[in-house]
């Protein structure tokens, strides 16, 4: 494993966790895995990460259960984006993200302004992304389980 792919793994587990709570939380990194076919086709698939090399596509994952015996509403998720990862965008399917730029703030990337090298406000931009955060539209029924994800970066 290399060690940039080990430096973005032991980031992954900041992921805030719920003492003793009903929900179960767990965050990977995943790579695209291309395998060839004897026809000549391509196949392309997430698998989790073994080995990464800077400039590879991730996706960070986090994959959620309810382990109680009641629906659990009004859930929000964070991860931070971890720092040997360059945040990209939400992935297809996954439920609407928000961004933030300082962990506290979150909001669509259009939205959100950093300070530029120059001392001057500034669009931010994706690489300014340091966390991304989901609000789970529904109660998560007892038993439930779903995941969400974003596409980044391997610096």
């Amino acid at each position: 494993m290399s060690r940039y792919l080990m430096a973005a793994l032991a980031a992954t587990i900041a992921v805030p966790a719920l003492a003793n709570g009903p929900l179960t939380v767990e965050s990977s990194m995943l790579t695209f895995q291309k395998r060839a076919a004897a026809d000549g086709t391509t196949t392309v698939s997430l698998v989790r990460a073994a080995k990464a090399v800077p400039g590879d596509k991730v996706v960070m994952r986090l994959a959620y259960r309810n382990t109680g015996s009641v629906p659990i509403g009004n859930v929000v998720l964070s991860n931070p984006v971890p720092k040997g990862i360059a945040f990209r965008a939400p992935t297809a399917g996954s439920a609407p993200l928000e961004v933030s730029v300082d962990g506290q703030n979150f909001g669509a990337l259009a939205t959100l302004r950093v300070t530029g090298a120059d001392g001057r406000p500034r669009a931010a931009t994706t690489d300014d992304v340091t966390h991304v955060r989901w609000r789970i539209a529904s109660p998560i029924a007892a038993g439930a389980q779903g995941q969400v994800s974003f596409e980044g970066l391997l610096k």
